[in-house]
């Protein structure tokens, strides 16, 4: 048999911190495995200005460093590396990191969702200095100049509708020449004078100077043409994925993959395995909603945990 935990925190962002933090501090001394991005999705976004008690703004590693540390303080363990497999039929639950066994009788999934980007070099080089896939925790920092937002879906309006806030002008890029998102949606996205719809378009190249977007150069989906469009902040609003593949057939999952929970609680569809953050929130998204939940889910842990009779 592998090493054995009471609980396992699997993921590395503001709900597994915050698990993982809590956890600790009810004396559960919990096992947090970090996965290949530690810190998740805030390691990519530079300047965190939402998040309550920093009114001067903080770098998105730093928050990630410092939830780390808080937790850490009070006896929680870390793993680097990924849980690559697991068994959640059998009791006590079974983890393994390759061909390392871990079992425990409770486990916190925080495993997040990850921005689906389009996968060009140009989107990395400008991440996190005009390219962003997240609205609400960017837009600010583009009021007064043109942005696009790439997609079509529900998504793609939605961020373009928030973006109309504070940019002169949102630039709806989409392949096809009619959106999917729903009826309402459409005709939102329609009807504000900021947004402009681009039909049958794919964004070819991100343009920059090196340090900042200064443009992206679009391509036809009709009949190859290329076009430039200036502007200063690029969007992706092709949505997001939750990183769950592990557990597909083992916890219950809406169609595209986001953890069902047992609301008002974060648990799951097997007893003891409970979820938090973006892994099981397709709709708020945000590092403290993540966080609140990260609390949630370790409150239900331990309480089952003392239901269990496991001390």
């Amino acid at each position: 048999m592998g090493q054995h935990e009471r609980l396992v925190v699997v993921g590395s962002g503001p709900a597994a911190y915050t698990a993982a933090l809590y956890a600790a501090r009810a004396n559960l001394n919990p096992l947090l495995f970090e996965g290949l991005q530690p810190g998740g999705q805030l390691t990519i976004t530079s300047e965190v200005e939402n998040y309550p008690g920093f009114p001067e703004g903080i770098l998105g590693p730093e928050l990630m460093e410092r939830m780390k540390k808080q937790a850490e303080r009070f006896g929680t363990r870390f793993v680097m590396g990924e849980v690559t497999r697991v068994d959640l039929r059998a009791r006590p639950f079974q983890l393994w990191r390759d061909d390392t066994l871990y079992t425990a009788d409770a486990v916190v999934v925080a495993t997040g969702a990850s921005a689906k980007w389009l996968g060009i070099p140009s989107e990395k080089q400008y991440q996190g200095r005009g390219v962003s896939a997240c609205a609400t925790c960017d837009g600010f920092f583009f009021r007064g100049v043109e942005v696009a937002v790439v997609g079509g879906g529900d998504t793609a309006v939605e961020e373009a509708t928030f973006l109309t806030k504070y940019a002169t002008r949102v630039h709806l890029v989409h392949r096809r020449g009619e959106l999917r998102a729903s009826k309402i949606m459409q005709d939102r996205a329609r009807k504000n004078p900021k947004i402009e719809l681009v039909w049958n378009a794919v964004v070819d190249e991100i343009l920059g100077d090196g340090k900042a977007v200064t443009g992206v150069r679009l391509k036809s989906t009709k009949d190859g043409a290329t076009r430039q469009l200036p502007l200063k902040g690029v969007f992706m609003g092709i949505g997001h994925e939750p990183n769950t593949a592990i557990f597909k057939g083992q916890l219950d999952m809406n169609e595209v993959g986001y953890l069902q929970v047992k609301s008002p609680s974060t648990r799951t569809s097997v007893e003891g395995v409970f979820a938090a953050g973006d892994v099981a929130d397709p709709t708020y998204r945000q590092a403290v909603s993540a966080a609140g939940m990260g609390c949630m889910a370790a409150i239900d842990a331990e309480r089952w945990l003392a239901e269990m009779g496991v001390h």
